[in-house]
């Protein structure tokens, strides 16, 4: 199904590429007219990491010659004469990829300055290439200014496609400036209100404390026989103080539900997203926890999900976990996260080089209340939230699976599968970047 995916992305956008190759600009005094194919080429290939260089320029110049071939035959002129001509724009689109490729390879794509100058590498070598099999092949001349116009063309189209990249980088950012901004908002809204709701959490702590020091005695005076008429009444009391706090524990759970999934709903969000926000947060954690943590992110396939706060927050603990597996010993520690997809599932494989869980301890690792991180002087357990919890997230919210691996001493890995038709909100009912 992926692969059918992707199959169908390269062919609508090597057709677009095809429609755009037939839009000619004039370049200076010269007969050389410059075409917008390669401009659309580059813009998808920057758009969507996942397509093949390679590929996408030999569909995309197989494209352009059928396009041109049509267009010749519907305007009835002599196929025979530029049949020829025209299988030269396979050559051109998949060197183009082919050298695209090979630059990109060892250079960060992201860095626009960086990527005009392979830009137009590609442009002026996938052109020489054209006219060299040309003047080989054909009865075409060779003229010295040849030179000068193809690098000519590959400026012009290289500065047009990082106006344009840099025009749609600037964009992006106003909407996400935009769209920080509403969740900014939303998330003061939200925490005003669950600031009542945690006075009344709070507030039912020094009446658990003191439910707590009734049992006790309750319990010192059946031990000792004493008193034994008040015992009764101690019972009914301390059964009424707990119903009590139990009713309203109810309402400020209510309160937070409501607050958390209908009030403030969100539509959705992309992966990308996910994780950038992520690597932000968990780096400053890491930051203000004084630990030589390299984290690492390898993020796969986008896609839009509408469970973006189970999401986020699986993904949260389990590198919390990681986190507080690894000493201050000062040694350069790792911890990394890779996505990738197998067929119609999401994998996720959080690493780290951390201290390891005991073999015994890992048939207890997702039961209720079990911890390995435990501060026997304070007695705090680690911040996280419990993998018990994380794996009734995965497996109710997500119909997923979670599993652990882990060697003492050397680090633990924590694999997450969950199926794509879970997490992800079709296409045609959002558009994603």
């Amino acid at each position: 199904m992926s692969n059918l995916k992707h199959l169908k992305k390269i062919l609508g956008a090597s057709a677009i590429v095809a429609l755009a190759s037939q839009i000619n600009i004039g370049i200076l005094d010269t007969d050389f007219r410059v075409s917008a194919g390669i401009i659309f080429f580059v813009l998808f290939l920057f758009q969507y990491k996942d397509l093949k260089p390679v590929l996408m320029g030999l569909i995309s110049g197989i494209a352009v010659y059928l396009l041109r071939l049509i267009i010749c035959l519907a305007g009835k002129g002599n196929l025979s004469e530029v049949i020829f001509s025209y299988q030269l724009e396979i050559l051109f689109y998949t060197f183009y990829g082919v050298i695209y490729s090979l630059l990109t390879r060892r250079s960060n794509r992201d860095n626009l300055n960086q990527l005009v100058f392979i830009l137009i590498a590609s442009d002026l070598c996938a052109n020489l290439i054209e006219i060299f099999v040309r003047i080989m092949v054909g009865d075409s001349h060779f003229h010295r200014e040849i030179i000068i116009t193809l690098l000519l063309v590959a400026i012009v189209r290289s500065v047009i496609v990082w106006f344009l990249l840099s025009w749609l980088r600037y964009y992006r950012m106003l909407l996400m400036k935009e769209d920080h901004e509403k969740r900014y908002t939303k998330l003061l809204w939200l925490t005003a209100q669950l600031k009542s709701e945690m006075y009344w959490m709070e507030k039912n702590m020094v009446n658990i404390e003191r439910i707590m020091s009734n049992s006790y005695e309750l319990f010192e005076k059946i031990g000792l026989k004493e008193d034994e008429n008040s015992w009764a009444d101690r019972a009914v009391t301390i059964a009424k103080d707990v119903h009590e706090i139990k009713k309203e524990y109810e309402l400020a759970i209510r309160g937070i539900k409501e607050l958390t999934e209908n009030k403030l709903q969100d539509e959705g969000m992309n992966f990308k997203d996910i994780i950038t926000i992520l690597d932000e947060t968990m780096k400053r954690e890491i930051r203000h926890l004084g630990k030589n943590i390299e984290l690492l992110f390898e993020v796969g396939e986008n896609f839009y999900t509408s469970k973006h706060y189970y999401l986020m927050s699986v993904f949260r603990n389990l590198i919390i976990n990681a986190i507080d597996a690894i000493s201050d010993s000062g040694k350069v520690a790792k911890i990394s996260f890779i996505h990738k997809t197998e067929k119609e599932q999401h994998v996720f494989i959080i690493s780290d080089t951390g201290c390891g869980i005991d073999e015994e301890d890992l048939k207890h690792i997702f039961s209720p209340g079990f911890s390995t991180k435990i501060n026997y002087s304070t007695g705090q357990i680690n911040r996280g939230l419990g993998l018990s919890v994380v794996q009734e997230m995965v497996e109710r919210h997500f119909e997923g699976r979670i599993t652990v691996n882990s060697v003492k001493g050397k680090g633990t890995t924590f694999c997450v599968y969950i199926p794509r038709n879970s997490v992800e909100v079709n296409f045609s009912e959002h558009i994603y970047h």
